[in-house]
């Protein structure tokens, strides 16, 4: 019984920024349980390969390159309307921002990175809407943050101030959309994704960020995705206007003596 509460049968989402990482994973898990997807990023051929994924599943795939911070607001979810008869499930996964010294920061920069982040996220959100509501039992949204969210970063002002928004838009979004819709948002931190590939190949940057991190390891893609499969599904039914924190414990610490681990 517990089980089944996480199963998507008959469900369909939209997963952005789903051509790699955290979206690729999360897109596979949600079709490994039942889901059809509607998938979207930049690179058609990253797209392919992650619907070949969701097909193996015996699910449906509907592959959507774009460029988001170009295009209409309402083409991932007409896409899902036309092929997949229904919406049930949004991932705002897409954003990011390059990291850059604080003076070297101009704003245009936060211009770029807000809009690419949050207004795109509000966007899709709000196109969205009209088709959650006609589910009986609502919907799921699910926003990507970032432990840089709240854990101030050096070259990170863009980045962390962006996903920081985007944490307190999770909430505001929940007030407004309560009862029907769920809002929701995870904060990864240090994940294994090509986004941090360059990093982790340097032992002595790897060595820093795990020796930092209580798990004293980088998070895997498919930690998230089991996250976010939990509030889509009927497993996380009472949850709504929270900010999951997936980081293996870094924002824990506050008054850290040096004890040996356990």
């Amino acid at each position: 019984m517990i089980l089944d509460m996480f199963r998507l049968d008959g469900k369909a989402a939209i997963v952005t920024g789903a051509g790699r990482g955290l979206g690729a994973a999360t897109a596979v898990a949600f079709a490994e349980a039942g889901a059809d997807v509607v998938i979207s990023a930049r690179t058609a051929a990253d797209l392919d390969s992650v619907a070949e994924r969701i097909r193996a599943t015996g699910r449906r795939a509907v592959v959507v390159p774009a460029d988001l911070s170009e295009a209409e607001p309402s083409l991932l979810v007409d896409a899902a309307i036309a092929e997949l008869g229904r919406l049930d499930i949004l991932v705002n996964n897409v954003g990011g921002a390059y990291p850059k010294p604080f003076l070297d920061t101009r704003g245009k920069d936060l211009d770029r990175a807000f809009n690419f982040n949050v207004t795109v996220a509000h966007e899709i959100l709000v196109a969205s809407v009209p088709h959650l509501l006609k589910n009986p039992d609502g919907g799921s949204v699910i926003n990507i943050t970032s432990a840089v969210g709240r854990l101030p970063g050096r070259g990170f002002a863009v980045y962390g101030t962006v996903k920081a928004a985007l944490a307190h838009y999770t909430r505001v979004a929940a007030l407004d959309l309560n009862p029907r819709i769920r809002v929701n948002a995870i904060a990864p931190g240090a994940i294994l994704t090509s986004a941090l590939e360059v990093v982790a190949a340097d032992d002595g940057m790897r060595g820093a960020i795990e020796e930092r991190t209580p798990a004293h390891r980088l998070g895997k893609p498919e930690e998230i995705a089991a996250t976010a499969l939990f509030l889509a599904s009927d497993a996380g039914a009472y949850l709504t206007g929270k900010v999951l924190e997936v980081d293996g414990g870094l924002l824990a610490p506050n008054f850290d003596l040096p004890l040996p681990d356990l």
